[in-house]
């Protein structure tokens, strides 16, 4: 569950005293709906709210520059990291093979940009239009197209804890913004289709050639194995991945909630 900051200015000649709440969702739902959860139960009582993870390593000192912008009529706000010197070799580099691939693949996603947001009250309802289940809020949030400004800022150190998303969430977490986005997989699976169509004609005519002009006409298993194999293998794939879009149709068209609040804790 994600911490949820609400801006008001303080009442005059009034000391000010921040107001808490935490939201206890009924089951674990994952990341994305938690955070849209804190960001709905914000809608009607903030002028803007940012989503800021709760194991400190985003740089809460970038608030300030988060509300400059408001100030100035920014409705969507980023937060950006300035590099990932700090990341492992592997994470850094999957983290920028996975940005290039989701812009090959068509979408609109804000380079070194994760959960650390300002969605002003209008943005907010914007957001709250999008009635999918399978979320990938930093997909979404660019689709909104209000006015938006960058914030960059130097992700601190893990203090305490590990990571809550190791390799195996971290792929389906980019397959899942992938196949909600682009329309591109299958593409390639047509693409591949129409390539390994001709490859298979090509194939059949050598075979004739060889049958009809040269004394060579006696196979071996494996020139049938070999290519039975191998097509075996894409038809398997594509039908795989033809198989996840439609059971991302499937659950969408359930129109099942997406989360349930069971306690509200607060002051007062």
């Amino acid at each position: 569950m994600q911490p949820l900051f609400s801006f008001a200015p303080p009442p005059l000649n009034a000391a000010y005293k921040p107001k808490i709440t935490a939201l206890r969702l009924s089951s674990n739902k994952g990341h994305q709906n938690a955070l849209l959860c804190t960001m709905e139960y914000a809608k009607d009582k903030c002028d803007c709210a940012i989503s800021i993870d709760c194991d400190l390593q985003d740089d809460i000192e970038a608030i300030d520059d988060f509300i400059a912008h408001f100030t100035q009529g920014a409705e969507v706000v980023y937060g950006v990291r300035q590099s990932r010197q700090k990341d492992s070799f592997f994470k850094r580099n999957t983290a920028l093979f996975f940005y290039k691939l989701m812009h090959i693949m068509g979408v609109n996603i804000i380079y070194n940009h994760a959960d650390y947001r300002l969605l002003s009250n209008r943005a907010l309802g914007a957001l709250l239009e999008f009635k999918e289940v399978n979320l990938f809020l930093r997909g979404m949030v660019p689709l909104i197209g209000f006015e938006s400004a960058q914030v960059y800022y130097d992700r601190n150190e893990r203090e305490a804890g590990v990571s809550k998303y190791p390799l195996r969430k971290m792929l389906s977490f980019a397959w899942n913004g992938i196949t909600s986005f682009s329309v591109m997989p299958l593409r390639m699976v047509s693409v591949l289709g129409l390539v390994f169509f001709a490859l298979s004609i090509a194939l059949a005519l050598f075979a004739l050639y060889v049958k009809l002009f040269t004394d060579d006409a006696v196979y071996g298993w494996a020139s049938m194995l070999i290519p039975l194999s191998f097509f075996s293998g894409v038809q398997l794939l594509s039908l795989g991945v033809i198989g996840e879009y439609i059971g991302k149709i499937y659950i969408e068209s359930k129109h099942r909630p997406r989360f349930f609040i069971a306690e509200e804790i607060g002051e007062g």
